[in-house]
């Protein structure tokens, strides 16, 4: 193995392994409640749980854009811009931290609005929500630091910081539900502890780092008006694009559920398929991200142009990998979510869609981890504009002749048209600047 394949697998595979672990978070809760008695606990949980999500999914800013903008300092050797970098999307996340535990009230009571939530599991969804929001300055501080050592090249602590949170929700879940009978709250209160650790963890082995790497280097203004700029440029491109996403997301779970509890349960599982192989390939889209930045840094176009490529070939190694195990097992990991034989009927109509996923999406993962590494974020937002009006455009016009089959394809072939876009704007500018060069 050469040693460009060696770096991109020193990146790729602990994202991967984090990437994996993340959903264990969900998964413990959901398996603590679901021997609590009560299917409103699950309920609960749930809500409150896709309520987060959603939260939390609109400042993945602080992840992507720290990311990018510290591997190009850290390619430039600017060591001390990269250390501001990272103290300012800290002071962000603090205080969007602080601004959801302020206003948890109105926002809790809008979110359970939009979701229709009947009282008993409402009260119960208030209870777990109570808890767990002061959570959020450790999350949001996790995606910065996150951020920040993919940029320094570093997944491996982002990877052991991802382990810890978990075995400690494990570990204080259990206690707290099965030990001192703490109930919803016992499971929230693990989940709570759990963020804290991560996010204290990752603050210790920043230090750490810092100390190795910079001793007492002498940083640049942290409130520089240019890094400033900059910092909320690439930022706010990276919120809208996600707004985008969002639309996207909700849109296809709420036709879904048009359609009646089967098939939105069917949506639903096949779903998995889908962010199965996006957390593989996400490994290799934040390998490219960090090689991006550092050679955007350097000035080496080269080597900018080799980390695409590679990276290119592995995402599709990838997708079709994984499309030739869903051709082969699909079906097995079907039954394996779900024990329901007729919503596994009801599902084996959809699977075409399903094994086109991997191969329709994996460009898109990895062109958005090197345009955020270049911190090329208008076209990212160009590009996810674009593929959300053709999403929206295509079901509308399929939908009624197509039914369930019209939302696959606009989804599928909205991953690809994310991916083309980005191919179209990255090879253009490349044109544009070779002539200008010439």
């Amino acid at each position: 193995m050469d040693s460009l394949n060696k770096q991109i697998f020193r990146l790729a595979v602990p994202s991967i392994v984090a990437n994996i672990t993340t959903p264990l978070l969900a998964l413990v809760d959901t398996a603590v409640t679901g021997h609590m008695g009560s299917p409103m606990f699950l309920a609960a949980i749930a809500v409150g749980g896709t309520i987060f999500n959603m939260l939390y999914w609109l400042f993945g800013f602080l992840r992507a854009g720290t990311g990018g903008m510290t591997a190009q300092e850290f390619g430039g050797e600017n060591h001390a811009e990269a250390v501001n970098i990272l103290r300012r999307s800290l002071s962000v996340a603090a205080a969007i931290g602080l601004l959801i535990v302020l206003l948890q009230v109105p926002l809790l009571d809008f979110s359970l609005g939009l979701m229709d939530v009947d009282p008993d599991t409402r009260s119960l969804v208030r209870l777990y929500f109570g808890i767990t929001v002061y959570g959020a300055p450790a999350v949001l501080a996790g995606y910065a630091l996150a951020g920040w050592f993919i940029g320094m090249q570093n997944t491996r602590y982002p990877m052991w910081s991802s382990i810890v949170v978990n075995v400690t929700n494990i570990v204080t879940s259990v206690t707290a539900v099965y030990v001192l009978h703490m109930g919803l709250a016992g499971v929230a209160a693990g989940t709570l502890i759990a963020q804290w650790c991560g996010a204290l963890m990752l603050l210790w082995l920043t230090r750490r780092y810092n100390v190795k790497l910079f001793g007492n280097t002498a940083g640049e203004p942290l409130f520089n008006p240019r890094a400033i700029r900059r910092f909320f440029n690439v930022n706010t491109d990276i919120f809208l694009r996600t707004l985008c996403l969002i639309a996207v997301t909700v849109w296809f779970t709420r036709q879904g559920a048009e359609q009646g509890v089967m098939m939105l349960a069917v949506n639903t599982l096949l779903m998995q398929f889908f962010i199965i192989t996006s957390y593989v390939t996400d490994g290799f889209a934040f390998a490219a991200e960090a090689m991006t930045g550092k050679y955007v840094g350097q000035r080496n176009e080269l080597m900018v142009r080799r980390t695409i490529s590679r990276n290119m070939l592995w995402g599709c190694v990838v997708a079709l990998s994984f499309t030739l195990l869903f051709l082969i097992g699909g079906d097995s990991f079907i039954r394996l979510l779900s024990d329901d034989a007729e919503v596994i009927a009801a599902a084996h109509p959809y699977r075409f869609w399903v094994m086109l996923i991997p191969v329709a999406g994996f460009a898109a993962f990895i062109w958005d981890g090197v345009f955020i590494g270049a911190t090329r974020t208008r076209a990212l937002l160009l590009s996810m504009g674009v593929a959300m009006v053709w999403f929206f455009g295509m079901h509308r016009l399929l939908a009624p002749s197509m039914g369930n089959n019209a939302l696959w394809l606009a989804f599928v072939s909205y991953l690809a048209v994310r991916g083309l876009v980005l191919t179209a704007v990255y090879f253009l500018s490349s044109r544009a600047q070779v002539r200008r060069e010439g």
